[in-house]
């Protein structure tokens, strides 16, 4: 499922700092449910990576030992050691151990750059977290969690459903 252009079109004209805002509550939020969620990166803790979202006018960078993430339009400058592209429902999916990265990559789905080892690592690190992000997002829903879990858990069936 590639998100319409016309719902990326507002990205491009709002300010950074809000969207980093919210990318940096949940990456946060991700970080406090599943506190060990880098460990097993080893010597590549350290290094700067890349997701880029085909349908989307972003990059979210991450760096694993500061905890950070930063978020960038496409087309500034950055540096990464070793980064991602697929569609953000693909993303999202991988995130949570939903599909096969290998079959992803060779079917073209997914372009890994820059330093293979290192994304072997975080795919291998993030697969052993767990991650639920209908579950993880529902924590901060508050009065409301039971609603955010539901509607997250319809998005992601759905999206699912379109996914190759």
């Amino acid at each position: 499922m590639q998100i319409s252009s016309l719902l990326a079109l507002p990205l491009k004209a709002v300010p950074l700092m809000p969207v980093e805002r919210v990318a940096r509550r949940l990456f946060q939020l991700l970080l406090s449910a599943h506190g060990d969620m880098f460990d097993r990166l080893g010597d590549y803790k350290g290094c700067r990576f890349s997701f880029a979202p085909t349908d989307l006018p972003l990059v979210f960078l991450i760096e694993p030992d500061i905890p950070r993430l930063t978020v960038v339009r496409k087309g500034d400058a950055f540096a990464a050691n070793a980064g991602v592209e697929a569609p953000l429902v693909m993303l999202l999916a991988l995130l949570e151990g939903r599909c096969d990265a290998d079959a992803l990559f060779f079917s073209r789905d997914l372009r890994v750059t820059g330093d293979i080892e290192a994304i072997l690592a975080m795919r291998n690190a993030l697969d052993d977290c767990d991650i639920d992000l209908p579950r993880d997002l529902a924590r901060i829903g508050g009065p409301a969690s039971g609603l955010v879990r539901k509607m997250a858990e319809e998005i992601r069936r759905q999206s699912l459903k379109e996914m190759p």
